[in-house]
């Protein structure tokens, strides 16, 4: 729903990639700006990729002056490792101690559905 990618947005760190006026890519980091870093939401528009807009959103992120000297950085990816291992991101270093819950707030009839983890 729209208010909750509105809610998203402000409470993020955005960045945006364009070409002229039009919007080609997006990025947002959830942060505390000291310590922690998730990069998330990162998309570019199909007729834009392999053109590098992506590793162009990443430099801007990693390069923001918010973002430098915290402890550790996440992100979760389906299809896009070989970008991000460009820019130092890696397999979980300790992954018996990294836990989640996965919920599916827009579930039909519930107010909240809980996956688990394992599914």
């Amino acid at each position: 729903p729209r208010q909750v990618v509105e809610r998203a947005i402000r409470r993020s760190l955005c960045f945006g990639a364009y070409e002229g006026d039009r919007q080609v890519g997006f990025a947002r980091v959830v942060t505390d700006s000291a310590t922690y870093a998730y990069v998330s939401d990162v998309f570019v528009l199909p007729s834009h990729q392999g053109r590098g807009v992506g590793k162009q959103l990443m430099s801007a992120i990693m390069g923001h002056p918010d973002l430098q000297g915290l402890r550790r950085w996440n992100l979760f990816t389906r299809d896009a490792h070989r970008l991000y291992r460009h820019f130092g991101f890696g397999e979980a270093r300790h992954p018996e101690r990294l836990m989640e819950i996965l919920c599916d707030p827009y579930g039909a009839g519930s107010k909240l559905s809980l996956y688990h983890a394992n599914k």
